[in-house]
């Protein structure tokens, strides 16, 4: 049976996320008609979220309600390239969104802007520490944009998610309160930093006793009720301790539904269809173009949507996946180390203490997924790296939460795995405990990669998305280190007793750790090294825009969502202002 054909649009999304509804908005007010294709179902505040249904921590928390599907879709893992990679059966290390907003509906709220330095690793790491600061198979680069060029675009996306905080750099002046070491700023945040909670009093004096510069981690729950420049109105956050794998049933955690969807559904120029599952760009014969997308709709039927450009918006491994099924870009290779697609794909490593009080008491019912504070002593290069033996960073933060009852049962070490004496311990340390984490960067390498399974097929008989990674010694030394300023933080605080973390070894897909995964489709200056131009243009298909995470050369040690989101208006700018009065190649 042939496809069936629908008229052609202007512009088609793949995935409305967070940055499919701000390029379907942006474009559709310049007057483009605009379809929106997702995979999953429709999602809202009302009634998705509502009270009490979405608390349910086991429906949502534990079983996952808001993630992808395994069943229909997967992919496979293995730590190297000599291994065989087996599919992943239950979710576990991340945590991909499915359905209308994707993971921008169940994340924590944190909104970071990448450093200066994070655009420019390579370049200015070999330049302070010399040729040899990045290993031999490190093939980390730099983004081929600047943070200057990508500021204001920082700064919109801000004002659209409400993003709460206190400014450390503006204009080039140092603000007393925010972070010394962040980028210059060209305004404040739009909304205030959340306020203290206890944990994060006591981090707060804990680093600044040893010297570091706490501040409040940027927020995009909001502190206050807020109108964003697209007339969403939002309200102000109760500190109930669901964000994270949760919808929000008040309004108060940004994310498409609460800031962009409203006006993009209603727009006259847009059309969403959920339940539309994009197998294939079109491309003409040549392969130099694309005509439009080829989708199976909620009957399983295959669907043609032509379009004057094709956006790929779905998270990392989609926009990966898409682009090779579709045979643009040359697949890399990590033998020969040649093509891109698939390449640099990169994660992040993470480690963390648990403080235990006798006498102190902590409200753990309380909480929020940005309510904490940090320092950035120890992120990017802004500290002194040489004789350490790795570059790159991550921040140290105290959190808040929530402690929801099934998840949250931190014991001091050496207490039973069982029994009544577990159950005394848990019952008596819920409310005298914190915890001190780091999150930090990953370079990427000639072995870590994202390919087509050779073996393995979804439930529409096409093969499944393959990842090759492990840590290096570079990440295996970042995180030793920064957990040992964890440690000396956490003893600042003079707890009763601490859980220290254990040295870092291969990775493991099994353990959730972050939804953070980059690369793949990355962004750069050279077409031998990326597979889109600093616009995130494809090289080869002009009229292919893949925009996300995926574009990241390396991963910082940053939340990706700020960038992500800055990546998403300096693309819908240089479409607007750029490509549509001369379609073409850009760079």
């Amino acid at each position: 049976m042939s496809a069936l054909r629908r008229p052609p649009v202007d512009v088609v999304t793949v995935g409305v996320g967070l940055t499919g509804s701000i390029l379907g908005l942006e474009l559709a007010e310049a007057g483009l008609s605009v379809v929106g294709l997702e995979r999953g179902e429709a999602r809202s505040t009302h009634p998705d979220f509502e009270l009490p249904g979405i608390h349910d921590e086991l429906r949502y928390a534990v079983r996952h309600e808001l993630a992808q599907d395994l069943s229909r879709e997967t992919l496979t893992f293995r730590n190297a390239m000599q291994q065989t990679a087996l599919p992943m059966r239950a979710l576990g290390s991340f945590l991909p969104g499915e359905g209308l907003g994707g993971a921008a509906v169940h994340w924590n709220g944190q909104t970071w802007r990448f450093l200066p330095w994070d655009f420019e690793t390579r370049s200015q790491a070999r330049e302070r520490y010399g040729a040899a600061a990045l290993a031999a198979d490190c093939t980390s680069q730099d983004w081929g944009v600047r943070y200057a060029d990508l500021e204001r675009h920082f700064d919109r996306f801000e004002r659209v998610y409400g993003i709460g905080g206190k400014a450390g750099n503006l204009r080039g002046v140092r603000q007393t309160g925010g972070n010394p070491f962040e980028g210059a700023r060209s305004a404040e945040y739009p909304n205030p930093a959340t306020p203290e909670s206890h944990a994060g009093a006591l981090f707060t004096r804990a680093a600044a006793e040893l010297g570091f510069h706490p501040f409040p981690i940027p927020s995009a729950n909001m502190t206050r009720a807020y109108t964003n420049p697209y007339g969403a109105s939002l309200g102000p956050c109760v500190y109930c301790g669901y964000c994270e794998r949760f919808g929000c049933e008040m309004d108060a955690k940004a994310s498409p539904q609460t800031t962009v969807l409203p006006r993009l559904l209603a727009h006259p120029r847009y059309e969403l269809r959920t339940g539309a599952n994009v197998v294939r760009v079109n491309l003409d014969p040549d392969g130099k173009h694309a005509r439009g997308v080829t989708y199976l709709d909620a009957r399983g039927r295959e669907v043609e949507q032509p379009a004057r450009l094709v956006l790929l918006t779905s998270y990392v491994f989609s926009n990966v996946r898409l682009l090779l099924l579709s045979g643009i870009g040359r697949p890399y290779d990590p033998v020969a180390n040649h093509g891109v697609v698939g390449r640099n794909y990169a994660y992040q490593c993470s480690a963390g203490v648990t403080a235990f009080f006798e006498d102190k008491v902590f409200n753990p019912f309380m909480g929020a997924g940005a309510l904490g504070r940090a320092i950035d002593d120890f992120n990017g290069d802004n500290f002194d790296h040489a004789g350490l033996g790795f570059v790159g960073g991550g921040y140290i933060a105290c959190d808040s939460n929530g402690a929801r009852p099934i998840q949250s049962l931190a014991v001091p070490d050496g207490t039973p795995g069982w029994g009544s004496g577990w159950k005394r311990a848990v019952a008596r340390y819920y409310t005298r405990s914190l915890g001190i984490r780091c999150h930090g960067s990953v370079q990427s390498y000639r072995t870590n990669y994202l390919d087509l399974d050779p073996t393995y097929r979804d439930a529409s008989g096409l093969p499944l998305l393959r990842m090759t990674f492990d840590y290096h010694d570079n990440e295996r030394r970042q995180v030793a280190f920064l957990a040992g300023k964890c440690v000396d933080i956490a003893r600042a605080m003079r707890p009763s007793a601490l859980s220290l973390p254990g040295p870092r070894g291969h990775y493991s897909i099994v353990p959730y750790q972050s939804t953070h995964n980059t690369g793949g489709a990355v962004m750069g200056a050279d077409p031998t090294t990326s597979v889109v131009n600093p616009y995130l243009q494809s090289w080869d298909v002009p009229n292919v825009f893949v925009i996300g995470a995926s574009a990241f050369p390396q991963n910082a040690g940053y939340n990706p969502t700020g960038t992500v989101g800055a990546l998403s208006y300096w693309a819908a700018d240089a479409i607007v202002r750029r490509y549509l009065p001369a379609p073409g190649p850009l760079a």
